[in-house]
């Protein structure tokens, strides 16, 4: 038979051991591109399991002081810390956000005073303190962005004040970005970094997460519609990671994760900027009932994952896997 029969150029050929797999891999995994979101909750000596999380729990600050130092040891650059409070302690101003002594300030302190190169992100929005569960000032059935925003700043210095590395605005407030960098800096905070919630989309993923914080049931039958993103939109997402980044964002944030790898990539190609993709909570649970079920091999899901963000581009993920996929990644080196 001749050898014109045969295709000279064999991608096989680069596939057929497992060296060379690794030694061509365009995309790795490394504990580096981890940050593992972390529930905090007022008490002593509490842990309570998120039922609609398996796996995942809300941690008195004594309880999530043991969590931040397995991320040291799991070399997980940061945590992001998320409260969730009291329905006694909210009201329809979200005032205990602007507490300096709130439950996220206290957990801020403490982790920095325990483990001070442990990175620390903070999410800035009012839905976890509000009575009414939305990101923002409620009034007359409409979100008011420019007073929320004012409340917004007074939240970010509080919790640079306490020790936050990154402060991640995701309440999706117009010129938000610009008046937290504004207000960080005349405190004295020049160097404390934006995380934006750049593309923040109204998802139906959200579910578990509410239920870890707490947060009441939303008035109006459009939910957050009028601030958070139509998931039908694309070129709307590269405008406001325009506005953010032209607003002194220093990082964006794509929420949810896995059904908009779509605007990941086209963030990171069009402006170049470091782009994290949030795993959200719905993303999470969906995974783990499919592993409870025996449907999916979980170790190698996660991995699958992990690795079709990083090939879109993300430079970071926010994910409850982090601990799980750190230590896997700790023991194969």
């Amino acid at each position: 038979m001749s050898r014109g029969q045969y295709p000279s150029t064999r991608m096989r050929r680069n596939r057929m051991t497992a060296f060379s797999r690794r030694l061509v891999a365009e995309t790795r995994l490394d504990t580096a591109d981890l940050i593992w979101p972390l529930f905090v909750v007022e008490g002593n000596n509490i842990t309570q399991p998120v039922d609609s999380m398996p796996g995942v729990s809300r941690y008195s600050i004594d309880r999530l002081l043991d969590q931040a130092g397995m991320a040291v040891k799991l070399t997980i650059p940061a945590i992001a810390v998320f409260p969730s409070i009291d329905a006694t302690l909210k009201d329809d101003q979200g005032s205990l956000a602007c507490d300096g002594d709130n439950l996220v300030c206290r957990a801020v302190r403490a982790v920095k005073a325990a483990y001070p190169d442990l990175g620390i992100v903070c999410d800035v929005a009012l839905d976890p303190f509000t009575t009414h569960g939305h990101d923002g000032l409620f009034h007359d059935d409409k979100v008011l962005n420019d007073e929320t925003i004012a409340i917004l700043c007074q939240q970010a210095v509080h919790q640079a004040n306490a020790g936050c590395d990154i402060i991640a605005p995701s309440d999706m407030m117009d010129g938000r970005v610009g008046a937290i960098r504004a207000a960080l800096d005349s405190a004295g905070h020049q160097n404390v970094q934006i995380m934006a919630y750049a593309a923040k989309y109204l998802s139906a993923l959200y579910g578990p997460f509410r239920d870890a914080v707490r947060v009441e049931a939303l008035l109006g039958k459009d939910e957050k519609a009028t601030y958070q993103m139509d998931p039908a939109n694309g070129d709307e997402a590269m405008h406001e990671i325009a506005l953010d980044i032209a607003e002194g964002a220093d990082m964006i944030i794509i929420k949810p994760g896995m059904p908009y790898l779509d605007i990941l990539a086209r963030a990171k190609v069009e402006f170049g900027v470091p782009c994290l993709a949030y795993q959200v909570s719905g993303e999470y649970s969906m995974l783990c009932a499919s592993f409870e079920n025996g449907w999916l091999n979980r170790e190698r899901t996660i991995h699958e994952v992990m690795i079709c963000f990083k090939r879109a581009g993300a430079d970071a993920i926010l994910t409850y896997f982090a601990p799980e996929i750190a230590a896997t990644i700790c023991q194969s080196q």
